[in-house]
């Protein structure tokens, strides 16, 4: 495997309602790549919002599972599954922020 880049591992904020909410308390929640360790997504975000000069202080990881979905259409029933994924919440440093949630 080639060496991730930080555009990389970081996919995309999570924004959700528990997203939002937590990030009062300095934490975000990104979906990451699924073969990213917690050291890599720790650089990743540091250098990714350089700019903000955050500082990461832990790194929280899990994997959502593929849940089974299913719709009824004219023809029948249709099942299907939707793909799993892997999500961090990232700590900052007390006092930091990063600013992708404005206006949200």
């Amino acid at each position: 495997m080639s060496a991730l880049t930080a555009a990389d591992i970081i996919l995309r904020p999570v924004i959700s309602e528990k997203s939002i909410d937590e990030s009062a308390r300095g934490k975000y929640t990104f979906a990451v790549h699924d073969k990213a360790n917690k050291i890599q997504i720790k650089a990743a975000v540091e250098e990714l919002y350089s700019k903000e000069k955050v500082t990461v202080v832990a790194v929280n990881v899990l994997t959502s599972k593929a849940k089974e979905k299913r719709r009824g259409t004219k023809r029948g029933r249709i099942t299907g599954q939707t793909s799993a994924w892997r999500k961090a919440i990232v700590t900052l440093a007390p006092g930091q922020k990063i600013e992708f949630f404005e206006g949200v």
